[in-house]
C-alpha cells in the first residue's frame, strides 16, 4: 500500500491512502519527528516502502499506519510522555524485568490484561504518592487552611 499526503497536528502524523482514506499514527513513536519544526517535517523523501527524514533519521513505514497498536496505549502514552521516570526502577517496584517493560512501553510485546492492570495500579499509587507529598509540602508551607 502506497501513502501519499502527509499531514500533521500535535500529536498525529496522518497519510492518506490512494483511495483516499486517510490513516494516522501517533507522534509518541516519533520523538524525533514530535519535535521536529515545521520545515523539518515536511522535509522528506518517499521511498518503495516509506517515508525517510534523512536530517531527523526517521523512517516510517507505510505498513505500520495499518499497525494495530498505531495509537499507543494508556499504559504506554504515560511512558512514552514521562521520559522522567526510570523504567528500571519502577519495573523493580512492579516485580517486573526491566527489559520486558520496555518492551511493552515501546510495543515490541503486549502485555496480557491481568499485567497491564498491574502496571496501571503501580502508576496510580505512584500519583498518589506524589499528590500526598506535594499536598504536605503544601501544608507545611501555608497551613491547613
Amino acid at each position: 500500500m502506497r501513502l501519499i499526503n502527509l499531514r500533521f497536528d500535535d500529536k498525529q502524523i496522518y497519510a492518506e491512502n490512494e483511495a483516499g482514506q486517510v490513516m494516522s499514527q501517533s507522534l509518541l513513536w516519533y520523538p524525533a519527528l514530535a519535535q521536529a519544526s515545521d520545515a523539518q517535517k515536511q522535509n522528506y523523501t518517499v521511498g518503495l516502502t516509506g517515508f525517510h527524514w534523512r536530517e531527523l533519521d526517521v523512517d516510517i513505514s507505510f505498513e505500520s499506519f495499518c499497525y494495530e497498536d498505531a495509537q499507543p496505549s494508556p499504559m504506554q502514552e504515560f511512558f512514552l510522555t514521562h521520559k522522567e521516570i526510570n523504567i528500571a526502577e519502577f519495573s523493580k517496584r512492579v516485580g517486573l524485568n526491566a527489559t520486558l517493560m520496555r518492551n511493552y512501553i515501546n510495543g515490541f510485546k503486549k502485555p496480557s490484561e491481568a499485567r497491564e492492570a498491574q502496571i496501571m495500579r503501580a502508576i496510580y499509587d505512584l500519583g498518589q504518592e506524589y499528590m500526598a507529598c506535594a499536598l504536605a509540602e503544601l501544608k507545611a508551607r501555608y497551613g491547613s487552611k
